[in-house]
């Protein structure tokens, strides 16, 4: 199973866990299986659309997902993704 680590300012959607693992195919699958074991946490990953905001950075074993396939990005279990939110500007996650 994918690990996914969950950025501070998320953790209390996450009940304080820093890291947690789901089985997931791709990227949007683990955000709506992210979203069914952490409600609420979709809305701070994505927008509107869907898509992953601006100003969230979603990491596969260190690559940025924007370099890779995006939502499309494959995962496997042994992979680590990190979310990380921006140091500046965008809309706060809180």
């Amino acid at each position: 199973m994918p690990s996914i680590r969950i950025p501070t300012p998320l953790r209390k959607l996450s009940g304080d866990r820093e890291e947690i693992k789901l089985t997931a195919g791709n990227i949007s699958e683990m955000i709506e299986k992210l979203e069914q074991e952490c409600p609420g946490i979709k809305e701070r990953i994505c927008d509107e659309n869907g898509e992953v905001r601006r100003f969230i950075n979603l990491y596969v074993n260190n690559e940025d997902i924007r370099f890779l396939n995006g939502k499309d990005t494959e995962l496997k279990d042994s992979d680590t993704v990190s979310i990380i939110p921006a140091i500046a500007g965008g809309t706060s996650l809180v």
